[in-house]
């Protein structure tokens, strides 16, 4: 789902695991009762990032493109990669996850039921994404990719990189598509205690642009849980309004760091 922003805007919030519906024909897959699935449901959204991700819109002096994928990472993982790249498969979590959080076997290896998984959420979401980074660089000249996430307190049992810190708020990085304003809005946004790439790392940017276009900027803003709702998936907290103002400036500051077309600035 694309909520559009001001055409001046450079900033898209991209929240790709807020989402939780899974349609009847994928539930039938999965090797889970409604309990199961629940649980898993409650372990792995990235709940309420959709909801931070609209107040900082809201509030922004120049609003941003908001894209928000309502389907559940256990139909598809829209930012995993869709080939050898992707390390999250030695796990079982590459695109279409097999396992998981614990491990335990979640869909059987059924190759066309994948296919028709890709086929029908992750093409689709990835040419939307696409669409929207290619109708900023005409609009604008630059595309700003925030990728709004949020993760648990503590470890879940499926996380390759659990030994690291857990900080309130984990800068996502990528040294072609990271450049330092961007972090350096980042890091001011968020404040003290933010740190880089732990415990997850890296940034999402359609293929096609990847490492290929410069003009596309983007960073991974990942949100502990506790700093803004009850874990694993109740209400939200104080914490939330603090948050959602952090992101608001970080998409202020990008903004105005943007020139229009015309020579003007946005800010």
């Amino acid at each position: 789902m694309l909520v559009p922003g001001d055409p001046r805007s450079p900033v898209l919030l991209h929240v790709p695991h807020a989402g939780t519906e899974v349609p009847g024909w994928v539930r039938d897959h999965l090797l889970l009762d409604d309990a199961e699935l629940a649980t898993e449901l409650a372990a792995l959204t990235d709940h309420r990032t959709d909801a931070l991700a609209a107040a900082a819109a809201d509030a922004a002096r120049v609003r941003p493109f908001v894209l928000v994928n309502p389907i559940s990472r256990f139909v598809v993982d829209v930012e995993r990669f869709p080939d050898e790249r992707e390390e999250m498969a030695a796990v079982g979590m590459a695109a279409v996850y097999t396992h998981g959080t614990r491990g335990q076997r979640i869909r059987a290896d059924d190759p066309a039921h994948h296919a028709a998984l890709r086929a029908a959420f992750y093409e689709p979401w990835a040419a939307a994404v696409r669409h929207a980074v290619a109708d900023r660089l005409a609009a604008v000249g630059r595309a700003v990719l925030v990728d709004v996430h949020s993760y648990p307190r503590a470890p879940l049992p499926y996380e390759l990189h659990a030994d690291g810190p857990r900080p309130p708020v984990c800068l996502g990085t990528d040294a072609f598509h990271t450049p330092p304003e961007l972090l350096a809005a980042a890091r001011a946004a968020f404040g003290a205690g933010t740190t880089l790439d732990s415990p997850f790392s890296g940034v999402y940017v359609p293929l096609a642009h990847l490492h290929r276009e410069p003009r596309v900027h983007a960073i991974m803003v990942e949100i502990r849980r506790d700093g803004y709702l009850v874990e694993p998936a109740g209400p939200a907290t104080d914490g939330f309004t603090a948050l959602a103002g952090a992101l608001t400036r970080l998409v202020d500051t990008m903004t105005a760091l943007t020139p229009l077309v015309d020579g003007g600035s946005p800010g």
